[in-house]
C-alpha cells in the first residue's frame, strides 16, 4: 500500500480515511475556494476539490494527492462554512423543518503522469423544526463554524436531524465507499 497526500485539514476527512486503513499525510492546500452561490453546487465542489488537489500536486509531482470539498444546497443557494454564530443561526433557521442536498466533490491527482480523476456524490438531509432554544443547545454541543451549513451529522444528530438519504460519510465531508474504490484502483489502500 502506497502513501498519498490529503490536501485538506478537515478532521472529519482524516477520521474517515483512518477508518479504512489508508496511509496518508496531510498537506492542506493554500487556495482561495470558489464559494459563489451563483454557480451550480455540484460544479463548485468538483472545482474546489480539483483546485486543492492540483495545488498540492504541483508541489509534490510524484505523489498521489486527494482533494475534496463539500457544500450544503437549498433554495438555489449554497451554504458553506459560516463566518460567525449569527450566520450559523441563520443557516440553521433556513434548514429548519426542511430537506436539503449535500454535495461533495473529490479529486485524485498525480502530476508526473497527468492523472486527474474527479467524482461527486450527493445526499439529502431532512431537519427537524428548530427553534432558538434548540439551536442554542446545538451550539453547546457542536463547533458549527468549521462545517458547511453550520452542522455536522456525526455529532448532536438527535437534536437537529430527522432523517437522511444517501451516503452518511458524504454528509460528513467525504463519501468513503466511493473514495475507497478510487484509492483501491490506484493501489493506495
Amino acid at each position: 500500500m502506497k502513501e498519498f497526500i490529503l490536501a485538506s485539514a478537515s478532521p472529519r476527512r482524516k477520521d474517515l480515511l483512518d477508518s479504512i486503513g489508508a496511509r496518508f499525510r496531510i498537506i492542506p492546500a493554500e487556495v482561495t475556494e470558489e464559494e459563489d452561490g451563483d454557480h451550480d453546487p455540484e460544479w463548485m465542489v468538483w472545482h474546489n476539490a480539483e483546485l486543492k488537489a492540483a495545488w498540492v500536486a504541483e508541489r509534490h509531482p510524484e505523489s498521489f494527492v486527494l482533494g475534496a470539498d463539500t457544500t450544503v444546497y437549498i433554495d438555489n443557494r449554497v451554504l458553506n462554512k459560516p463566518r460567525d454564530l449569527e450566520e450559523a443561526r441563520g443557516m440553521l433557521t433556513i434548514l429548519s423543518g426542511r430537506t436539503h442536498i449535500v454535495y461533495t466533490g473529490f479529486s485524485l491527482h498525480r502530476k508526473c503522469d497527468k492523472l486527474i480523476e474527479t467524482r461527486g456524490v450527493r445526499s439529502s438531509v431532512s431537519f427537524k423544526p428548530l427553534d432558538d432554544t434548540t439551536i442554542d443547545r446545538y451550539f453547546g454541543v457542536v463547533n458549527v463554524l468549521d462545517k458547511a451549513g453550520a452542522y455536522g451529522i456525526q455529532e448532536g444528530t438527535d437534536i437537529i436531524i430527522e432523517s437522511f438519504e444517501g451516503s452518511h460519510s458524504n454528509i460528513m465531508g467525504l463519501p468513503i465507499d466511493e473514495t475507497k474504490e478510487l484509492l483501491s484502483r490506484h493501489k493506495l489502500i
